[in-house]
């Protein structure tokens, strides 16, 4: 009776931290802030996704930053809200659903973004190592690159194999399998203007992007 009981609340806690992380994920900073600033629908700027590299192409990179800031901290916070509230198993569901929401927020009927800021903060609060290599690894990525979604792609790789093989933290480990499976479903697209050299810059816009991509087939 004590055991089935002990089944019961945990299983309670990781739902209530699965709900939670899922409403702090799904708050849509790119689309609030670029709003008040008075940019209009971030939706139909660019690629049209809510995340900090389209926000960029606005020209305006304090807000750029300012929604970097918000998608990471609202996986980081997640996480470790309900590690510090509960313990590390519900940090982790908080955050991966910390990330779901960021993908699919119920505000925006489930149409949100790639979920890679908001992955490195989860990853970054669950296990340092870890969100360390994954944000490392994308900043040398980009700087070699300067291609945003590729950056993210490989990042997502160096995350999981980091928790296995440098922190030894398989529970991590498996959240850094999961989160990089759904982002690079989520780059599915991302992925196939990559394979044709078609995919933008950091901090190119759209149009720009599609001429550059025209002169280079002429």
């Amino acid at each position: 009776m004590e055991l089935d009981a002990t089944y019961k609340a945990m299983l309670m806690s990781l739902q209530v931290a699965t709900v939670c992380g899922y409403l702090l994920g799904s708050i849509p900073f790119g689309l609030v802030l670029t709003r008040i600033a008075g940019l209009g629908d971030i939706r139909k700027i660019g690629s049209g996704n809510i995340g900090a590299t389209n926000v960029l192409r606005t020209g305006r990179k304090d807000l750029a930053f300012l929604t970097l800031l918000g998608d990471v901290g609202k996986g980081a916070f997640a996480a470790l809200l309900f590690t510090h509230l509960s313990g590390v198993e519900q940090g982790i569901f908080a955050g991966g659903a910390a990330v779901i929401g960021h993908m699919f927020p119920v505000w925006l009927r489930f149409k949100g973004g790639k979920g890679v800021a908001t992955t490195l903060g989860t990853l970054v609060a669950v296990n340092w190592i870890m969100g360390l290599c994954a944000a490392l690894t994308w900043l040398v990525m980009a700087l070699i690159f300067r291609i945003s979604s590729l950056s993210a792609l490989i990042a997502m790789i160096a995350a999981p194999l980091a928790a296995f093989f440098i922190a030894n933290d398989p529970g991590a480990g498996w959240l850094g399998v999961f989160l990089a499976v759904i982002v690079w479903l989520a780059h599915h697209a991302n992925i196939g203007r990559l394979l044709r050299g078609e995919e933008p810059k950091i901090g190119q816009k759209k149009k720009q992007a599609e001429e550059d991509s025209s002169s280079t087939e002429s």
